[in-house]
C-alpha cells in the first residue's frame, strides 16, 4: 500500500482492524523486520490495526533530494501518521532508529499518541556501549552483517536474518541514508512532556546503542515500564521473542486501561 506524506510517497503494510498502531523499523532495513518481530504480540490482542511503514530511503519508500535531515524524516512520518489514521490518536512503537523518531513524534504531538514503546532505542547520547560478544552459537555462521548484529548466532536466528533483515538491507538507498545521516540529530524544539503508557526495552549486550541511556529514560516518562534483557543485543526482538511479546501485551493492556 502507498500513501502520499509530505515530500514523498510512503509504502506500508497493514494488518487487522481497530485502533491504529504505527510501528517504525530501524536504519538500513524495511518494515518486514519489525513486522516479523512484533506481529506475534497481536495474536491474542484483538482490536488493533497494525501499520508498518518503510522509512524514507528504505524499503520501497523513496527519499527525494528534499529530504536531507532527520527533521525532514520526522516531518514525513508525522504527515504519514496524520494521513493513515485520518487524524485520530494512535499507538506508536519503534525499534532502534524507529524508536528515535517515535520519541520525537510523541514529544511533538503528545495528544495524538496513546502509547509509546521504545525497543533498543537510538538516542543522541548513548552512554557506554559494550563490546560485541556471542552468547550462543559458534560465531562462524552467516555473513559479517549477521555476526555483527546478533549475539545469539544459531541457525534459527540466521534464518530470521536472511528472511526479515537482509532483504530490506538490499533495498536501502545508502546514498540517501548518508545524506540524512549528516544531519541525524533532531533540531531542538518546544516539546510537551509525554505521560502516556510507555514501554522501554533494551539489550544488556547491545553493542550498537547500548542500554545505559535507555535505562536513563525511565525518569523522563511518568508511566514507563523498563526492561533490560540479558542475553540480547540490538537484535533483541529476534533473540528474546517470548519476553518481548509478554512486555508488549502488558503495555497494550495499560494503553487500553488509559483509554
Amino acid at each position: 500500500m502507498e500513501l502520499r506524506a509530505g515530500r514523498t510517497t510512503v509504502h506500508f503494510a497493514e494488518h487487522g482492524d481497530g485502533a491504529p498502531v504505527i510501528v517504525l523499523h530501524g536504519a538500513g532495513v524495511d518494515h518486514r523486520e519489525v513486522e516479523a518481530c512484533f506481529e506475534p504480540s497481536f495474536d491474542t490482542a484483538g482490536g488493533w490495526r497494525r501499520i508498518y511503514p518503510d522509512l524514507p530511503g528504505m524499503g520501497r519508500t523513496a527519499a527525494p533530494d528534499s529530504i536531507r535531515s532527520a527533521d525532514d524524516v520526522l516531518e514525513t512520518l508525522i504527515d504519514f501518521a496524520r494521513a493513515v489514521t485520518d487524524g485520530q490518536p494512535y499507538v506508536l512503537m519503534g525499534h532502534s532508529a524507529g524508536a528515535y523518531y517515535a520519541r520525537a513524534m510523541a514529544a511533538t504531538e503528545p495528544a495524538q499518541v496513546r502509547g509509546l514503546a521504545l525497543v533498543c532505542p537510538l538516542l543522541p547520547a548513548p552512554g557506554a556501549v559494550p563490546e560485541h560478544q556471542v552468547v550462543e552459537g559458534s560465531g562462524d555462521l552467516g555473513d559479517v552483517s549477521f555476526r555483527r548484529y546478533f549475539v545469539v548466532q544459531t541457525p534459527e536466528m540466521l534464518e530470521r536474518h536472511e528472511r526479515f533483515v537482509a532483504p530490506g538491507a538490499a533495498l536501502a538507498d545508502w546514498s540517501a541514508s548518508a545524506r540524512i545521516g549528516e544531519r541525524w540529530q533532531l533540531a531542538a524544539r518546544d516539546e510537551s512532556p509525554y505521560d502516556g503508557p510507555t514501554l522501554i526495552v533494551a539489550g544488556r549486550l547491545d553493542s550498537t546503542v547500548g542500554y545505559e541511556a535507555a535505562a536513563d529514560l525511565l525518569g523522563r516518562y511518568a508511566h514507563a515500564s523498563l526492561a533490560v534483557l540479558d542475553g540480547a543485543g540490538h537484535a533483541l526482538p529476534h533473540e528474546q521473542p517470548d519476553v518481548v511479546r509478554a512486555l508488549v501485551l502488558d503495555w497494550l493492556a495499560r494503553v487500553e486501561r488509559a483509554g
